[in-house]
């Protein structure tokens, strides 16, 4: 494909909430490193580039696409989770209202991807259609793999689903021009990864993919896992479409928010991922 006739879009990442945590609560791979490691959590914002100066008039270069949509104040309190902002509200930094969000692209239905649904009246919901399944089929019965769902957050999505407002996806698959949607499975039935063509080349956003860099630079998954295996190819898949370790951005790790420039306001806590990191590559 000719990367050049290709649109370039800016990608942001917004942190709204954190939770302390210790390095070996992060691995399946017993790490003997003893000590905190935090997790953050994130909502990703992409939009064109040239959007003030876009002339082509096949595209909608003031199309606002939200990946993934956090949580609320009140499921921050039951899950014991450090609630900075609501992520939906946070995207005034960027100079964007809730209505404006034309997509949402739902990496997977756990709590802290798939809240909020309800503040963003005008979006169309972009799923794996094994997400859904999973997420309303019989593995519910188990506390292990229920335990990340919220059940009004998938609710929310089938009520979406009735009002024709999900497109629902088998596989990987093209969004838009310079977007693509990569399904990796293992962290959930259908989790899938988003492939974005930025200034800086092919910027990967993995979501729970990997949570953190260590856990795809060595292959050791985040505990919360339905398929290993799958998970396991992910980590390989991922890292063959990103055009470097410093372009895979993984889904909770801090070091996404202090490894890229910030966005106008630093009290947002918004960073620029289409820009190279500032410091040497993380892998």
């Amino acid at each position: 494909m000719n990367t050049e006739a290709l649109p370039q879009y800016e990608v942001y990442a917004i942190r709204y909430a954190t939770v302390a945590r210790k390095r070996a609560e992060n691995f399946m791979v017993y790490d003997p490193h003893e000590g905190p490691m935090p997790m953050d959590y994130f909502v990703w914002v992409i939009r064109d580039a040239n959007r003030d100066t876009n002339q082509d008039t096949n595209r909608d270069a003031d199309r606002v696409i939200v990946v993934d949509t956090g949580f609320n104040e009140a499921a921050a309190k039951e899950r014991k989770r450090h609630f900075l902002r609501c992520p939906i509200a946070a995207l005034s930094g960027l100079g964007i209202t809730p209505e404006q969000v034309s997509d949402v692209i739902l990496t997977h239905l756990h709590y802290d991807h798939a809240g909020n649904i309800k503040l963003l009246p005008n979006a169309l919901m972009h799923l794996q259609e094994a997400e859904l399944q999973y997420a309303t089929g019989r593995y519910m019965q188990y506390d292990l793999l229920r335990h990340a769902y919220a059940v009004d957050d998938v609710v929310d999505v089938v009520r979406g689903v009735y009002e024709k407002r999900v497109k629902f996806y088998s596989g990987d698959a093209e969004f838009a021009p310079g977007i693509q949607l990569i399904h990796v499975g293992g962290h959930t039935k259908g989790l899938q990864a988003v492939r974005v063509h930025t200034a800086r080349g092919w910027v990967v956003l993995a979501s729970d993919a990997s949570h953190f860099y260590d856990n795809i630079h060595n292959e050791s998954p985040f505990p919360i896992v339905l398929h290993v295996g799958d998970m396991l190819d992910g980590y390989v898949k991922l890292q063959q479409l990103a055009d470097s370790p410093d372009h895979l951005i993984p889904g909770h790790d801090p070091l996404v928010l202090t490894s890229y420039p910030t966005f106008d306001d630093a009290g947002d806590e918004i960073v620029s991922l289409h820009l190279p990191p500032l410091s040497a590559s993380m892998a």
